[in-house]
């Protein structure tokens, strides 16, 4: 079996160099050289598409001891931000879609998740903890726009007074900014903006369709005036393409109003790690070797750690120079976690209930 072709150029406006088979597939098809001269075309740009899915169930559901939830929504499957570490690149397979191109361009928006979830938050036994928005796609991705999936899952959680904890890279959260106030008023929302880098030369080819680290400093600015509460995820921490820029970004988002901050550790599960090596091949061939091998060494020897525990940090002398300082950054600008910011989960009210008020 031939292992599928990577392409030596970048496409335009994404992130991964090429579109693998998924593992699922019998076969694979490669390409040749047959010894025919041609002249060489730049790669041409991807459109996106989108598909429309009417899901059974709205929540997903976890036991990993790493997450700080056990629920999720995502109204959305593949993300047209295009971050090449994405970790959620490898669930696209199961879809018949490769985690490369097909993850960034072929995209499903969810229809009818918010009574889906009211459906859910009925049935005998449901347990009210936080929900995060989102597990496997950035809930305010470009097409958020136009769909408004998120929007309409952010006012059935208001409206049942059920606690969210939200992830994005997107300047497009701004838009919901007075519902997620409303939301916050009742201890029901705590956002998290992920700044990668603030080198807008590196986002471009890491996190092509995200926003700006401009922009995202600025959501963090607006949302924390707003009365939001806001956390920076530095994530993830790349050993010698990002690592350096801990303080920075610390610095600029406790300026922003920021009030906690975390990070965890570049993971590469399955597909991802062909794919990301890829991309080092074709925008840092100088530190490629450098980079891996930093990276394995924080990963028992391999280019991925699976293990709870042990995956969102990984372990060994890099892992403990980049925990101390981040510890220290956070510490001197003041962005340790505060337990008094915990989401109110005793107010939930499921749809029968409501109704029930009413007769």
């Amino acid at each position: 079996m031939t292992p599928p072709h990577r392409s030596s150029a970048p496409m335009k406006g994404r992130g991964a160099t090429y579109n693998p088979d998924n593992r699922f597939q019998p076969t694979y098809s490669t390409v040749e050289d047959d010894g025919w001269w041609q002249e060489a075309t730049p790669p041409s740009r991807v459109a996106t598409q989108v598909q429309i899915e009417t899901p059974r169930t709205a929540l997903s559901w976890n036991q990993s001891p790493d997450l700080g939830f056990d629920r999720s929504l995502n109204p959305y499957r593949g993300c047209e931000h295009g971050c090449i570490y994405c970790y959620a690149r490898p669930s696209h397979a199961y879809w018949d879609l490769s985690p490369g191109i097909d993850f960034e361009t072929r995209l499903i928006a969810k229809s009818g998740m918010a009574d889906r979830l009211r459906e859910e938050f009925c049935k005998p036994g449901y347990v009210c903890r936080p929900i995060n928005l989102s597990g496997n796609t950035d809930c305010y991705q470009p097409i958020e726009a136009q769909y408004g999936k998120t929007r309409e899952l952010l006012g059935t959680l208001l409206d049942c007074r059920h606690p969210v904890t939200l992830v994005t890279k997107s300047a497009l959260i701004l838009r919901d900014r007075e519902l997620l106030a409303a939301m916050a008023k009742e201890r029901l929302v705590r956002v998290f903006v992920s700044v990668t880098t603030l080198d807008n030369e590196l986002k471009r080819t890491l996190e092509p369709r995200t926003a700006s680290p401009s922009a995202r400093l600025n959501v963090i600015r607006e949302l924390s005036a707003a009365g939001v509460p806001v956390g920076v995820l530095v994530a993830p921490v790349i050993p010698a393409i990002n690592d350096h820029e801990i303080e920075g970004i610390l610095t600029r988002a406790a300026e922003a109003g920021a009030a906690s901050a975390t990070w965890t550790l570049l993971r590469l599960p399955r597909e991802v790690a062909p794919l990301f090596e890829a991309w080092l091949e074709a925008h840092y061939p100088e530190r490629a070797g450098k980079v891996m091998s930093l990276i394995r060494q924080s990963r028992d020897g391999r280019a991925n750690d699976s293990r709870f525990g042990h995956r969102m940090r990984g372990e060994g002398l890099f892992v403990e120079m980049i925990g101390q300082r981040f510890r220290n950054a956070a510490r001197r600008y003041g962005l340790e976690r505060r337990p008094e910011a915990g989401l109110d989960v005793t107010r939930f009210q499921p749809p029968h209930r409501q109704q029930d008020l009413f007769f």
